[in-house]
């Protein structure tokens, strides 16, 4: 069993970088999580997934 640590900027990004690492692989399980930072103005997010695969 292995694990996978994936981290984008945006969902989408997040998204179609889980897809093309899950297309060839056996997946157990996938754990997903959303962090939210303030830095003046902007707001910043990261979406990110654990994914634990054969």
């Amino acid at each position: 069993m292995k694990v996978k640590v994936i981290d984008e900027g945006h969902e989408k990004d997040l998204e179609d970088e889980i897809n093309n690492f899950i297309c060839d692989k056996e997946v157990y399980d996938i754990k997903f999580s959303t962090a939210v930072t303030v830095s003046g103005e902007d707001q910043i997010f990261c979406f990110s997934a654990l994914i634990v695969y054969k």
